[in-house]
């Protein structure tokens, strides 16, 4: 597209704002900057269950696994909802730019990611306030069958900025229904309390956190770098963690825990 076409979707963009219109108009944008397959967007709460606030497909099945699966725990291991707890984080984001070094072998990538048949993800980032923040999620999938490529990636970072605003302006007001609710607690101790009730498990605060760090896709070197703590230190952790939970492998640390997740966010 042209610098003026480029122009007149921004302008009938800005136009939309604060009507129902914003975010086709949003969407047409983006498309003229990197053609997209489908489009989510996001709201994070603090620690609370996020909210769908618009959705897009060329494919219907890239979202089949969202309501039950995404919303209904798997977003705690997901890499954007990571980003957004960091806080204030604008412009856009690669999925696989921020996600953890060993983020392909997961549960959650394997069976979440594959069944989407998502192929790459870029989310534009826009805080609204401290404890909420909008993604707006565009994806290549099956329907394209190739990731986003170096020129569509660096239109988007070119008008990165630009699109978190109008996100943020668009929503400027946006309040969720569990604002008036209490933060729930740290994952790490919802997760040790389900184990507990489910299992009669007792994890450590320590053995839960790592438990976590490895569910997300982070390497042991990756887990001592978070940490700040040695390599051997981490190791120690790995195999106190599986001997109190009686398995040997990630995948059955996985099987153990994943079905808690859900759990994790009935009060969300």
């Amino acid at each position: 597209m042209t610098h003026s076409e480029h122009d007149e979707e921004l302008a009938n963009a800005i136009m939309a704002l604060a009507t129902p219109e914003l975010p086709q108009y949003f969407s047409s944008l983006v498309k003229c900057l990197a053609a997209f397959d489908n489009l989510i967007i996001i709201a994070y709460h603090g620690e609370h269950r996020p909210a769908v606030l618009y959705r897009e497909y060329t494919d219907p099945v890239v979202y089949l696994p969202m309501d039950s699966q995404y919303l209904g725990g798997a977003y705690l291991l997901d890499p954007f909802y990571r980003e957004h707890l960091r806080g204030s984080v604008q412009g856009i984001r690669r999925l696989m730019d921020v996600a953890p070094d060993h983020f392909r072998r997961t549960h959650y990538y394997k069976n979440y990611y594959q069944q989407t048949t998502l192929l790459d993800e870029v989310a534009v980032f826009a805080s609204i306030t401290e404890s909420v923040t909008l993604t707006a999620c565009l994806g290549r999938d099956c329907s394209s069958g190739k990731p986003f490529n170096k020129r569509e990636l660096q239109a988007l970072r070119q008008y990165g900025m630009t699109l978190s605003s109008l996100l943020k302006k668009h929503w400027q007001d946006y309040r969720s229904d569990n604002v008036m609710k209490a933060a729930p607690a740290p994952v790490e101790e919802r997760l040790r309390e389900a184990l507990n009730q489910q299992h009669s498990i007792r994890l450590s605060p320590r053995q839960a956190e790592v438990a976590l760090f490895i569910l997300r896709g982070h390497s042991s070197l990756s887990i001592s770098l978070h940490l700040g703590v040695s390599l051997q230190t981490v190791k120690v952790f790995r195999r106190q963690l599986y001997a109190k939970c009686c398995i040997s492998s990630q995948a059955e640390l996985f099987a153990l825990l994943m079905p808690l997740f859900a759990r994790l966010t009935e009060h969300g």
